[in-house]
């Protein structure tokens, strides 16, 4: 099959220029050739059947009916609406009121009560069943399309009539499709060559409830151009924000703000995002105090009173969304759950009218439209969302109604003079589907509109004429010095993701906020141990709780409550037997912002020993360490799940790369090292959590809170030819290894070194099969005897050996770690430079999703470069 050429306007008018009545379709068709009539003419010339018969402009008769039968029945409103639709469409397909009845699952009291009160209603339906064309009363008469016509629009056709093709026999070539990186590419395309002045020339189709349709609406309105056919009654922010608003009164005291919004933005009274995560009733901000006192009056008030106290606070008149309060029995309603939810299914099934002024730029739902009359038609999108759903009712013939709405898709697709199809390839990583009637009507096969005839375009910015003006300066972009663990975490993982981190607010996150005091506490009690007894502890709880509640639910508070409690007993545990020692080595410090507990008991904090700030330009790295337990010693609070130490040295690892990047022990040793570089140093995180189950039911130990990682400063291969190492390999390894080892001698175990070099894994295997694992089994079986338990024990070597390397770091590791941050920074100031664009890749390939905190900015498919710069036809800049 190919796509039928359609007809131009002007040819299909001079098909019908002679008939005294033309039947058509759809009204803009009709419109159209009635713009072309060149002779007087009374009466209508083209026209639908429905207006035709009603005599008026057609109207929503399904609303109407809606309208009618809750008023006069006392069905439910979904059950009156799903009834109504099924009663107008089994109307439509065999044409007359009571054909649903003939269907046995239909005929129910429900459908027999819509049916009574419908068919008596002066419906364009009833309109059309009552009606029949009167041949004497036109000379000739024309029909456009008759298969596009229903059962009911055909039954008022006489008997004698000219049937008039919309198609003819050539066929169309289908234009190339043009691909875009994203929607927002796609409008600044169709934005380009528009002005007030060329409005009128222009269409836009699109899927009316694709993200296209908001996009554009704004473009057009924000560009000062005019247009029409787009957005709806329940569209307009105002009638959203009173839903909103009714929906605030019923939802409880875990509201939100980021939910509330919409509705404060409307009232100008929208607040920072830090907020958003918190409980709407819990915030102390004086922009909430109307919408609070509001939604405790609520039970009182009516879902008028909701509009009239909308409408003082916003400074507006909602006429016509009170008349359809009205209208529908809402206006007196109370405000309750179930009057909301009837008002919200009410709009959103039924369109309500508005008055519209129909100039400017046209914008045509691809669903509703089969001709636009514009020369210039720009079609956005394309895809699978354009497919009509085939009615899955008895009496509808389906096939019938894929033919009438593909014959409906191939002749918008050649509207007007210049066509121009604007898609995306991918979306959100996946192929786009295009259109289903795509499949249909080409002779070729595609999964993707880049299978068809394409041209790739990359993004063009738009100049704008109005709002803000740009002056362009030479500005050098600043160099970043310095990284921090978590801003490297970040960039190893997806630098793009760290680079809108530094864009993009974000809200305030519960876990943060606990972490910040569970740090102030601990930073508390290092400074006046002597301070700490059950009664501060409890006092502390509270004061933790009265902080965190804007975040948690009155039915959690409990839970929180015992949660605190643990984790600050842990924390005063830990710090009685790990109390800092030897302190006289660091200066004192003003402290790192304010303490929380410090300002509620009114006792300074000033401890040489905790938030101690670095800062090192020459290593490129900052941080703040929590605890200087000793002067060899770091120590880090930890909220959240212990790892193990050959977790976190897993994840900081730089070859292979970890999917899960996390350098903080690395960074803060690597930093710690250039103040002590001849000393074994160690960096704890203690998980104070950790053990909240197992204190719950009365038994957590505090080891199981603490990991543990060391450097040694010593390469690894020196290290591990320590008369030290083997000695833990004859008495402190596993059984088998210290029974081979212990039966050979130290110089032995030398040898091998002298010849091979000691491999740097974590992994047993990988070592065993080594040149120098071989080669210490073989000395070893040489020495001891070709026994099970020598090679079971070399084994167990090799994994003891590893295990060096899965706690410890050595000399050559910190190196490798300065010179890889010092490449970070280099790339990293390069990107910001412009050199090159900051990759979506990290590290170890595509991004752990788990950890990117700006998903919904990444892009992920590949840009492909703007093979085309074609201006747009028909349309004068």
């Amino acid at each position: 099959m190919s796509i039928k050429r359609s007809k131009p306007i002007d040819r299909l008018y001079d098909d019908v220029a002679d008939a005294d009545l033309v039947v058509v379709p759809d009204a803009p068709l009709a419109s159209a050739i009635n713009r072309r009539l060149d002779r007087p003419h009374f009466g209508p010339f083209a026209i639908t059947p429905r207006r035709l018969a009603a005599r008026r402009r057609e109207t929503a008769e399904d609303r109407l009916a809606f309208l009618e039968v809750i008023e006069q029945t006392d069905l439910p409103w979904k059950q009156a609406a799903y009834t109504i639709g099924d009663l107008l469409q089994c109307w439509e397909y065999q044409g007359h009121s009571n054909a649903i009845l003939d269907y046995e699952r239909f005929d129910t009291p429900a459908t027999r009560a819509v049916v009574d009160c419908v068919g008596s209603l002066e419906t364009t339906s009833r309109k059309l069943t009552e009606y029949r064309i009167d041949p004497t009363a036109y000379e000739s008469i024309a029909v456009v399309g008759e298969s596009q016509l229903t059962a009911l629009e055909r039954s008022i056709l006489p008997d004698e009539y000219e049937s008039v093709d919309r198609f003819c026999e050539e066929t169309f070539t289908l234009p190339p499709v043009r691909i875009f990186d994203s929607p927002t590419a796609i409008i600044d395309a169709v934005l380009d060559p528009l002005s007030s002045e060329t409005a009128d020339d222009v269409a836009i189709v699109l899927d009316s409830g694709s993200q296209y349709s908001p996009l554009i609406e704004s473009a057009l309105e924000s560009a000062g151009i005019p247009f029409y056919g787009g957005p709806g009654f329940t569209d307009d922010q105002d009638h959203r924000a009173v839903i909103q608003l009714l929906r605030c009164t019923v939802a409880g005291s875990d509201t939100r703000i980021e939910t509330v919004q919409p509705l404060l933005t409307c009232l100008d009274t929208a607040v920072e995002i830090e907020h958003d995560e918190k409980r709407l009733y819990e915030v102390d901000e004086p922009e909430f105090d109307w919408l609070c006192d509001f939604c405790s009056r609520a039970p009182e008030l009516t879902i008028s009173d909701a509009l009239d106290a909308y409408e003082e606070r916003a400074g507006c008149t909602l006429g016509t969304f009170r008349a359809e309060l009205e209208r529908i029995g809402l206006a007196d309603e109370p405000i309750t759950e179930a009057a909301i939810d009837r008002l919200t299914f009410y709009l959103d099934t039924y369109e309500v009218p508005i008055d519209r002024e129909n100039e400017g730029v046209l914008l045509a739902d691809a669903k509703s439209a089969s001709f636009v009359d514009r020369p210039v038609v720009f079609y956005l999108g394309l895809d699978d969302a354009w497919t009509h759903d085939s009615p899955r009712r008895p009496w509808v013939d389906r096939d019938e109604v894929f033919d009438r709405n593909l014959d409906g898709f191939q002749s918008l697709l050649q509207s007007g003079r210049n066509q121009y199809y604007l898609v995306q390839d991918t979306a959100g990583g996946s192929p786009v589907t295009p259109c289903l009637y795509f499949e249909e009507l080409l002779d070729e096969e595609f999964d993707r509109f880049s299978d068809l005839d394409a041209l790739h375009h990359t993004r063009t910015f738009r100049e704008v004429s109005d709002g803000f003006d740009k002056e362009l300066t030479d500005v050098p972009a600043e160099t970043i010095t310095t990284l921090s663990q978590s801003s490297l975490n970040t960039y190893a993982n997806s630098p793009r993701d760290y680079f809108f981190g530094r864009l993009v607010d974000g809200p305030d996150k519960d876990y943060f906020a606990e972490g910040n005091l569970f740090h102030d506490f601990a930073e508390f009690v290092v400074t006046h141990p002597e301070f700490i007894d059950e009664d501060v502890i409890k006092e502390s709880v509270s004061v933790m709780l009265e902080e965190t509640r804007p975040f948690h639910r009155e039915v959690d508070i409990d839970i929180q409550r015992t949660e605190y409690r643990v984790g600050l007993d842990t924390i005063v545990e830990y710090l009685r037997e790990n109390a800092p020692t030897e302190t006289d080595f660091l200066t004192s410090t003003s402290g790192w912002g304010t303490n929380t507990f410090a300002e509620y008991f009114d006792r300074p904090v000033d401890s040489p020993v905790t938030e101690r700030w670095f800062e090192d330009g020459a290593l490129g790295m900052k941080g703040k360490i929590d605890l200087v337990q000793s002067p060899a010693h770091l120590v880090d609070f930890k909220s959240g799940t212990r790892k193990s130490a050959s977790q976190v040295t897993k994840h900081a690892a730089l070859d292979p790369p970890s999917d899960e990047p996390n350098f903080q022990a690395l960074l803060y040793l690597t930093y710690y090292r250039s103040q002590r570089p001849d000393e074994r140093l160690e960096f704890t995180f203690f998980h104070f959590l950790e053990t909240l189950d197992d204190v719950v039911t009365g038994d957590g130990a505090l080891e199981d809170c603490l990991t543990t990682i060391s450097y040694r400063p010593i390469t690894f291969d020196e290290f591990v030819q320590s008369r030290v190492v083997f000695d833990e390999l004859c008495e402190e390894a596993a059984n088998d290894c210290n029974k081979t080892f212990s039966k050979t001698s130290y110089e032995t175990y030398l040898e091998v070194f002298d010849v091979h070099q000691i491999p740097r894994t974590r992994d047993t295997d990988e070592m065993a099969e080594s040149p120098f694992g071989k080669a210490l089994l073989d000395r070893t079986i040489d020495d001891v005897g070709d026994y099970k338990y020598v090679k079971n024990g070399c084994t167990q070597a090799f994994r003891h050996l590893c295990s060096y390397r899965k706690e410890n770091y050595f000399i050559e590791d910190i190196d490798e770690f300065e010179a890889f941050v010092e490449e970070q920074l280099d790339d990293l100031n390069r990107y910001r430079t412009g050199e090159a664009r900051f990759p979506v890749e990290g590290r170890a390939g595509e991004p752990n999703y788990r950890y990117v905190n700006n998903r919904d900015l990444l892009l992920t498919d590949e840009r492909t470069p703007n093979e085309s710069s074609e201006t747009v036809e028909g349309v004068d800049r």
